[in-house]
């Protein structure tokens, strides 16, 4: 008490001294508290860096009077010397850190603050590399070569050559006979009372890092491996610097209650991580890879989880590329979270991609969809929405069906959009719901929006208000804009919602392939008309540049055409669509019988036109239509056209008209 602040400093009169006292005295004046750091002069001539306090304190005098505070650092000496406090401090909880966490990096980071500053002055934690790059625990006592991965470093007073010297994330293998290896390969603690300079150096040059044979010179390092059903999942390397006590087998018994407990958690942290790799694997299995569409169909999409906690969900999109410049657009969403609704939309989305390659209509797509989760249900109740569209390039129209399904949003053009009202049919699984079809005429340009719930509704908020943000997102200027950015500004707002459900955006740009890339040839239901047929696809072919597969055609076409009007009433349609990759050739006609390829003897004269188109053809198939059926068959086109064009898609200002056919 009554004693000067400036006679205890060490160098009363350095003026950086005597200017933070003085700042230190004008704060107490002006009845506020002054901070400052200060050498303080310490018994046996010895001194310490100090942070000191100074709070202003009311006397009956006029002298300056203050409530010092002087934060000053044990000695070196004197550090680790209460084995009692260490101990109560290190484990006076059960549970060194929160169950809830689970993460390895914060693991580490919540250990090795329990580990320093009260039982040594530097601590690492290593783990396995296995934990964490397989989430796989080892069957056996692993060797000392194995590799581990360094999670955290912390000293006590944040010494930046340590940081730089270990740093974390890095994976790395221990020379032989050094005491990580020697703690691996026995499951024990390894105590070094005082490291020679002589084995930091040989530490170092092992690992090529010089700074390390500094720091390790004279330090006492105490290695304890983690511990779990026999198994060693990890080291904590503790560290005394010179000067501070050391390491004794005392400490190492508290050390390895320290990491007995602590490894519980490692083996916690790596069996969740395993769970949550293999569900995430699974849905990212099921989810689409790579969407396909016809050259003049532009697609985008999003998916994003409900929460970090619940990163597996039930939504699905898809785009699948159809014969004849169409495209099968679907968005659906299985109720519920986690790995059961990520399998059960794994099966719809497989059923899909089958009904699809079928070329069944949307509304028959649904019903078969429904019926298959019923079957799924008598074991497992469960349920799903689903819009499914199909969108034909070559006549621009949309053919769309919906159940149970919010209605997609079509933004036309000219920047209004509306959505689509379309009767849906109750969920898939639900009932026996008629499937309603809608068939639309979109405009070049347009944009067609699939979405899932997740986008629109919230706990917090109204459907409507959700709907309203939805078509505000997609006015004026959105069908100029990049796809990707009207990915981003579709789910501006949802990111912060903690309680959202999964969301699946898909998002087409529509247009029509290019008409000089299409003819449409009607023709009369006579046999004269094949021969006619032949001679009238000869012109687009040598306009399009492709004269080595028109005899090819030829053929391909007389048995389409011969095919429809042997068993057709009414006019045949002949269509022509050329495409990068495919020239495609379909034949409409009225009837609704499929043909199918026939086993037929060798000796008969009928019954081998099938056979012809499916050698000839790359693939083909048919489908049916409101007024009787499609029969196609795709050729595959030169390089050299399918550069061209690819070229005129990705740059059509840059391409000169003489550069890709054109009619």
């Amino acid at each position: 008490m009554g004693v000067h602040l400036s006679d205890i400093t060490a160098n009363p009169s350095d003026s950086v001294t005597v200017l933070s006292i003085a700042m230190m005295l004008d704060a107490v004046r002006a009845d506020r508290e002054g901070n400052a750091v200060l050498t303080i002069a310490l018994a046996g001539g010895l001194s310490a860096d100090a942070i000191v306090t100074a709070k202003p304190m009311q006397t009956g005098s006029s002298d300056v009077a203050a409530f010092v505070i002087m934060q000053i650092p044990i000695p070196s000496a004197e550090r680790f010397v209460d084995p009692a406090l260490m101990r109560d401090i290190l484990l006076r909880d059960a549970s060194p850190v929160e169950e809830d966490t689970l993460d390895f990096s914060e693991l580490a980071k919540k250990m090795t603050a329990q580990l320093v500053p009260a039982f040594c002055s530097t601590a690492e934690v290593l783990v396995i590399e296995s934990l964490i790059g397989d989430n796989e625990v080892p069957s056996h006592l692993p060797d000392g070569n194995i590799p581990l991965r360094r999670l955290h470093v912390r000293h006590d007073r944040e010494h930046p050559a340590w940081q730089s010297a270990f740093p974390i994330g890095e994976i790395l293998r221990f020379p032989p006979g050094s005491a990580y290896t020697k703690s691996i390969e026995t499951g024990a603690a390894v105590l070094e009372h005082s490291v020679s300079a002589d084995s930091a150096k040989k530490l170092a040059k092992s690992w090529r890092r010089k700074p390390v044979g500094g720091l390790f010179t004279d330090v006492s390092m105490l290695v304890i491996p983690a511990v779990s059903k026999g198994t060693v999942l990890g080291l904590f390397c503790c560290f005394r610097e010179a000067g501070a006590r050391r390491f004794d087998r005392y400490d190492m018994e508290m050390g390895m209650e320290f990491a007995t407990r602590s490894a519980v958690f490692f083996n916690h942290a790596t069996r969740y991580n395993r769970e949550h790799a293999t569900a995430l694997t699974l849905q990212r299995a099921m989810l689409p890879t790579g969407l396909s569409m016809p050259s003049s169909v532009e697609v985008k999409h999003r998916y994003l989880p409900g929460s970090e906690l619940v990163e597996v969900g039930g939504d699905w999109y898809e785009s699948i590329r159809l014969p004849g410049a169409r495209v099968a657009l679907v968005v659906g969403d299985v109720a519920g979270h986690g790995v059961r609704a990520a399998v059960t939309m794994g099966r719809l989305r497989t059923a899909i991609q089958t009904l699809a390659m079928l070329e069944l209509p949307p509304a028959e797509s649904l019903q078969q969809l429904d019926e298959l989760m019923r079957t799924i249900g008598e074991r497992e109740p469960h349920f799903a929405t689903c819009a499914y569209a199909v969108y034909d390039a070559v006549t621009g129209e949309i053919e769309l069906s919906v159940a149970g399904h919010l209605p997609p949003l079509l933004v036309h053009p000219d920047g209004r959009n509306e959505y689509l009202e379309v009767i849906p049919s109750p969920p898939l699984g639900v009932g026996n719901g008629v499937v309603d079809t809608k068939v639309i005429g979109v405009e070049d340009g347009s944009l067609f929006v699939l979405y899932t719930d997740g986008l629109v509704e919230s706990r917090d908020r109204d459907i409507s208000e959700g709907l309203d943000r939805l078509q505000a997102a997609f006015g004026e200027g959105a069908p100029e804009a990049d796809l990707e950015d009207l990915c981003k500004t579709a789910l501006d707002g949802v990111y912060s919602d903690a309680k959202r459900d999964d969301i699946a955006v898909l998002i087409a740009k529509l247009r029509r392939i290019p008409e000089d890339h299409r003819v449409i040839f009607q023709l009369e239901p006579e046999h004269s008309a094949v021969r006619h047929a032949r001679s009238l696809i000869r012109d687009p072919l040598k306009r399009w540049g492709l004269e080595d597969l028109i005899d090819s055609s030829e053929l391909l076409v007389s048995e389409l055409v011969t095919n429809a009007i042997k068993y057709a009433n009414g006019e045949v349609t002949l269509r022509l669509i050329l495409e990068p990759e495919s020239l495609v050739c379909e034949v409409h006609d009225s009837s609704p019988a499929l043909p199918r390829v026939l086993q037929v003897d060798k000796d008969a004269e009928n019954g081998r036109g099938l056979h012809v188109v499916s050698q000839m053809a790359s693939r083909w198939g048919v489908r049916r239509t409101p007024g009787g059926k499609v029969v196609w068959c795709e050729q595959l086109v030169p390089a050299e056209i399918t550069e061209a064009m690819r070229a005129a898609l990705e740059n059509p200002d840059e391409v000169t008209p003489d550069a890709v056919p054109v009619s």
